[in-house]
């Protein structure tokens, strides 16, 4: 294969991934443990942004999750966790292509590895580790275009 044929063949590449921001409180630990009698009621948002580069092939696609638990019965807190796990992504694909592959395809990669962080870093604390259901970043996408949209 030609060098010029390697150039225009598409491609997606992850070259770095990161954790840009790691954040855990659990303000009423380790009494709070003895306190809950309910299972906890969680809530977990997402999001994604994208950041393009001097270089237009080369962007940085940041996955935030944050995972808020209290107490079912009084709302206490039992803890919360922020992070913003990040990926340095090279692109040469068709213009078309590239938003789909940084909003949904990247963050689809990305959400293993913050899942597990955010699993240690409840089960560190001394907590259940918290699996957070698999998401569906097609949908998220949809979501913000039908958002957009409607502006």
């Amino acid at each position: 294969m030609a060098e010029n044929d390697t150039k225009n063949t598409p491609s997606l590449q992850i070259n770095a991934q990161y954790i840009k921001d790691l954040s855990f409180e659990a303000p009423h630990m380790p009494m709070i443990l003895s306190e809950m009698k309910t299972p906890p009621a969680i809530t977990v948002d997402i999001d994604v942004k994208v950041t393009k580069t001097d270089n237009p092939t080369l962007f940085v696609v940041e996955l935030t999750v944050k995972a808020n638990a209290k107490k079912a019965e009084d709302k206490k807190p039992i803890f919360l966790c922020e992070l913003t796990y990040g990926a340095l992504t090279t692109l040469n694909v068709p213009q078309e292509h590239i938003e789909p592959l940084l909003l949904v395809e990247i963050p689809h990669l990305l959400f293993p590895y913050a899942r597990a962080i955010i699993a240690n870093t409840t089960r560190e604390a001394g907590l259940p580790p918290l699996q957070i259901n698999p998401i569906d970043f097609a949908a998220l996408y949809r979501s913000k275009l039908e958002a957009k949209k409607a502006n």
